[in-house]
């Protein structure tokens, strides 16, 4: 380990399934940090990482793709939006979606947007919910859709097959809204799907995507991708004033290059996905414990009676997702092994036991 007066201050060995954003960043991520580490380059983007950095995202989403890093998620939608709207203009997405629940209401407070939440049982919308909505939005008194917002896993760990990406988009597009794809978790679902990522985005009629990284082995960083310039306006200075350009931005950029490069992206959504799934088994198998959404990415969403609950939560950290249920969410992460999760079920079954 390189010298360092740091202080260690957590045990190395402690796995928690409250986010994937608890795990540390993949080895081969820290490699290439290593790498564009040495000597200068210039600052705020004009680095030889970042020049090339369109290419990598070229070969996954279409040659028209052009790719901007920010520094997180919440960044990177509210930063989009503002790309695809008028200062009038509303954003359709799921009653549940990320903007609405955990981005504290920055779509709103920092780009001035009205977030018409549209109902939805499994966290996903339909083209029939987009119509109802626009047609609402009829005259001058209602703020006016100009954009729809999905996100791909969604928020409850279902995945919109490429075939409902593609009707909600050709729907959307008929009424002149542009479509934005929230894609934290986009690599889980193509994972999923069996899919190459065009196949979920270019493939389907989105028009700009916020591409996740943290939550797929990344130190930090998601990227905003422009899949359909015409539809896009003024993302670099959007990016400037909401204080998402960095002056570092090469490790940034040098993130995503060992992400997409090569398959890095798929190994490790991959991994995730398939500790989600043994974790789902295992619980299912438990008596007093009920799975109660599909497990399709790298969430699992279950059950447990009271009791067992709060004798589990003085083990591990987990988070609520529907307190009047009882309904918790456990998340799997490219470093969750599979002895992670045994000991986790094994913790579950013998709490029940007692």
């Amino acid at each position: 380990m390189p010298s360092t007066d740091a202080t260690l201050r957590h045990d190395p060995g402690r796995r928690e399934f409250t986010s994937d954003n608890c795990s540390g960043a993949h080895a081969e991520i820290l490699s290439s940090l290593i790498l564009a580490n040495g000597g200068h380059q210039q600052a705020y983007g004009e680095d030889q990482y970042t020049a090339r950095l369109d290419d990598a995202f070229r070969r996954h989403f279409g040659p028209a793709a052009r790719a901007f890093p920010v520094f997180n998620g919440t960044g990177a939608n509210v930063i989009a939006l503002q790309a695809v709207t008028n200062r009038w203009g509303a954003i359709l997405c799921a009653e549940q979606s990320h903007l609405t629940e955990d981005e504290g209401g920055a779509p709103e407070h920092i780009a001035g947007l009205k977030l018409l939440e549209l109902p939805s049982e499994d966290g996903k919308i339909s083209p029939h919910l987009i119509d109802r909505a626009v047609e609402a939005a009829s005259d001058v008194h209602s703020a006016q859709p100009q954009a729809v917002s999905l996100a791909q896993a969604t928020e409850l760990g279902t995945c919109y097959t490429p075939e409902e990406i593609g009707a909600l988009s050709a729907c959307a597009h008929a009424h002149g809204l542009t479509v934005h794809m929230d894609g934290a978790r986009l690599a889980n679902a193509a994972a999923f799907l069996g899919v190459s990522l065009s196949a979920c985005t270019t493939e389907t009629g989105i028009d700009i995507l916020s591409f996740g990284g943290t939550k797929n082995g990344l130190l930090f960083g998601e990227c905003i991708v422009v899949l359909d310039p015409s539809r896009v306006m003024g993302i670099p200075y959007l990016r400037k004033r909401s204080t998402h350009l960095a002056s570092k931005m090469r490790f940034l950029s040098v993130q995503f290059e060992a992400l997409l490069e090569g398959d890095l992206w798929r190994r490790n959504a991959s991994h995730a996905n398939a500790m989600a799934a043994r974790l789902g088994s295992l619980l299912s198998s438990l008596n007093g414990v009920r799975v109660t959404r599909p497990v399709e990415a790298n969430s699992v969403f279950v059950t447990l009676p009271g009791a067992a609950l709060a004798r589990l939560l003085d083990r591990y950290t987990i988070y609520t997702n529907d307190e009047d249920r009882g309904e918790v969410r456990l998340m799997c992460s490219f470093d969750t092994t599979e002895r992670d999760v045994d000991a986790f079920g094994a913790a579950v079954e013998e709490i029940l036991s007692k």
